[in-house]
């Protein structure tokens, strides 16, 4: 069993050999065969140094260290460790020591009764109640609700996954808080697993308030291409047809008090119907521009999960 282990990482220089240790200590007592990935967002300390050193330490290939030029997002820094990997499984965890590599035995288990990805749970949390604990846990009601996912903590970095899971993930933004519900969407089977959760020792939380808007925004934007990617003349369609008939509805009212007493005088209302129409055929021609831009990527993606008789697909 290969098993990769990607760790994205901001100013974590204080964690980071504390962290290696726990990870190698878990690894060599279960007998696995792994790499550890450590990706620098454009740390500010000297955090690469410290992923460089130990990744010299270590035999070849056991420990690599990517580093981006400038800080990306966590999101970015997945993806780049989702295209190094090579193990079978691949595990993601934060590099502040709130994750606890003990728990790595026990997802493996879990990912081996069937799933395609678990997600870990911080079912105890040790993070401040009023601006992590309970926008969390808002944040995660508000997804499963949404997305048709029921998880407990869609946010927590510890996971694994199944390399064709992982590798077929489109990761950009801040997607990286929606990583389960694009697996599940692509018809791949999403399970959970407890895991405990640790105070931070070092440095602060990298994550501000405003990441519960971003979120709002990214899950907004991920349902809208769910339902509309391949056909946006659908949703935009459907708004125009509504605002043509309120439009035409409030001109016909008008066209006929016209026909009938020879006066028309500018109300508001009228200049509502006026507006209505307009932006009715704007909102078609919106959807119209999309079809086409849609219809210009002649390669549409397909979630494959297995293959009988073939080499390549």
């Amino acid at each position: 069993m290969n098993i990769s282990i990607i760790v994205p990482l901001f100013n974590e220089e204080e964690s980071l050999k504390e962290l290696f240790l726990s990870i190698k200590n878990v690894m060599s007592q279960n007998n696995y065969s792994y790499e550890i990935i450590f990706v620098d967002d454009g740390s500010e300390d000297k955090s690469f140094e410290i992923i460089s050193e130990i990744a010299a330490s270590e035999p070849k290939n056991t420990v690599k260290a990517i580093s981006f030029g400038r800080n990306y997002g966590k999101s970015a820094a997945l993806s780049v460790g989702f295209e190094t990997a090579k193990g079978d499984y691949i595990i993601t965890m934060d590099a502040d020591l709130q994750d606890d590599p003990s728990a790595i035995p026990e997802l493996i288990k879990n990912i081996e009764q069937g799933f395609d990805l678990v997600s870990g749970w911080k079912k105890v949390r040790f993070d401040p109640v009023f601006t992590k604990n309970i926008p969390s846990k808002i944040f995660n009601f508000v997804v499963s609700s949404m997305s048709g996912l029921k998880l407990h903590d869609f946010n927590c970095g510890f996971k694994i996954y199944r390399k064709e899971t992982a590798k077929s993930l489109d990761i950009y933004g801040e997607r990286h808080r929606f990583l389960p519900v694009l697996a599940h969407w692509n018809g791949y089977k999403v399970g959970e697993c407890i895991v405990s959760h640790r105070q931070r020792i070092y440095g602060k939380s990298k994550f501000g308030v405003n990441r519960f808007f971003n979120g709002a925004f990214d899950l907004a934007t991920l349902l809208f291409l769910k339902k509309y990617m391949r056909n946006p003349l659908h949703f935009f369609g459907m708004i125009s047809f509504l605002l043509i008939i309120v439009g035409t509805g409030i001109l016909a009212y008008f066209g006929f008090v016209w026909a009938t007493t020879l006066k028309l005088h500018i109300r508001p209302l009228l200049l509502l119907g006026v507006a209505s129409v307009i932006i009715g055929v704007q909102f078609f021609s919106i959807g119209l521009v999309g079809e086409m831009i849609t219809n210009l990527n002649t390669k549409r993606k397909y979630t494959i999960k297995k293959t009988m008789g073939i080499d390549v697909l």
